[in-house]
């Protein structure tokens, strides 16, 4: 039973990976780029910008160290009344 869940996850794992790769090689099904105008460029910088990566990965490695407790988990199964 271990090892099926263990394949399934790496079988998810890959797919997951490389579905972005099989998109971007799959050939549009109409030439969409003679329709398509560049947009102007800013002319004053975003107030919102910079700053936001520290704090996404700061919340991917919590996120990563939450889930490597959770699933260790304490499977000790004794009681806990006398």
């Amino acid at each position: 039973m271990r090892f099926g869940k263990v394949s399934l996850a790496a079988v998810a794992a890959v797919a997951l990976a490389g579905a972005p790769v099989i998109a971007q090689a799959a050939a549009p099904a109409k030439p969409v780029a003679a329709k398509v105008q560049r947009a102007g460029a800013a002319k004053e910088e975003s107030k919102l910008g910079g700053g936001s990566g520290v704090i996404i990965a700061v919340l991917a490695a919590a996120a990563v160290i939450a889930g490597i407790v959770i699933a260790s988990g304490n499977d000790d199964d004794a009681p806990t009344s006398p």
